[in-house]
């Protein structure tokens, strides 16, 4: 399980990492054409914004894996110890059902839908953009169930 979760983290990293390098290179050029060169690029702008929403989805993935999620501790930090681990399980649980639901569920959905559609600038499928929905949910899945193995094995919650 560890060396499974330690794979996927350097991947998302490289991948997330990879995709804010892109953003910098791309909107250094969009600077360059624009001023320098005085005729802007396009394509550029466009491929920027997607590539925002895939390093953004991507880190969400890495902040699940970390158990790093936005919550309010104040309810379990009252509990006891295994009240404490049942509400993180439930937390995580919520999070495990969220991404079936919206990122891969709904982000098949968007993705299909978007595949006839093509991007002004760059002329490609949107929905290959649209990719990244599912991709992030089924990590988040697997993170949030590789999340409550490490609640249920710990000796005491955190």
């Amino acid at each position: 399980m560890k060396q499974l979760r330690n794979i996927l983290t350097r991947l998302l990293n490289v991948l997330a990492g990879g995709s804010f390098l892109v953003m910098v290179v791309l909107t250094c050029w969009q600077v360059f054409t624009r001023y320098i060169l005085g005729n802007p690029s396009s394509w550029s702008e466009e491929l920027v914004s997607y590539m925002f929403a895939w390093m953004s989805l991507l880190g969400a993935s890495l902040v699940t894996s970390e158990r790093g999620h936005m919550n309010i501790p104040i309810l379990v930090e009252r509990a006891g110890p295994g009240a404490q681990k049942l509400l993180m399980c439930v937390g995580e649980l919520i999070a495990f059902l969220f991404s079936a639901v919206i990122l891969v569920f709904g982000g098949v959905q968007i993705a299909n839908l978007a595949m006839g559609q093509m991007t002004s600038s760059l002329g490609v499928p949107i929905g290959i953009f649209y990719v990244v929905l599912p991709l992030s949910g089924v990590l988040n899945m697997v993170y949030t169930a590789l999340n409550i193995v490490d609640i249920v094995k710990q000796k005491e919650a955190k």
